[in-house]
């Protein structure tokens, strides 16, 4: 877990998240200060209250991203986080003296590459099944037919027909 939390990517979010929620508290003060003065009104009150509320949602929400990222650490199964060999291996760095099956282990010479781990591949986005209707048509699916449904037929003829007008005006 302190890994997770040390690493670059964790710094950076754990700023964002610190500066985020001590800009939420200066604008709630700055809130609570114009509540008080000769031009302010209820909406700064609302205002001066609801800063903090979203304050405490960047906390929850860098806490739960936290915790998610922990859980899948801890989920993935023959995975070592960087450096750690999985149980029962030599690390990268090293590899067995004295012939198959020993226990000694010794520093790997410098020409001596650590393994490079399989690429993941990504999963599709979208599937034929769930596709959005907004996007482009994929190849090989015709266009429906214009004649399924006789009332579309016959509205899209009376847009034809306005718009044929239309232009003769």
């Amino acid at each position: 877990m302190r890994q997770l939390i040390l690493s670059p990517r964790w710094i950076v979010w754990h700023l964002l998240t610190l500066g985020a929620m001590a800009t939420c508290g200066w604008l709630a003060a700055w809130q609570w200060q114009r509540a008080g003065s000769a031009m302010g009104s209820a909406l700064n009150v609302g205002y001066g209250l609801q800063w903090p509320v979203f304050a405490v949602f960047f906390g929850v929400m860098w806490w739960r991203m936290l915790r998610m990222e922990a859980a899948e650490l801890d989920a993935a199964p023959g995975e070592a986080p960087a450096g750690e060999a999985p149980a029962g291996e030599a690390p990268a760095d090293q590899v067995p003296v004295g012939g198959a099956g020993a226990d000694v282990s010794a520093p790997a010479p410098a020409h001596v590459a650590a393994p490079v781990p399989a690429p993941r591949t990504a999963e599709p986005l979208a599937t034929a099944a769930a596709s959005s209707p907004f996007g482009p048509r994929p190849r090989g699916v015709a266009a429906p037919p214009a004649d399924d449904d006789p009332e579309l037929a016959a509205y899209n003829q009376m847009l034809a027909q306005l718009a044929a007008r239309h232009t003769d005006d």
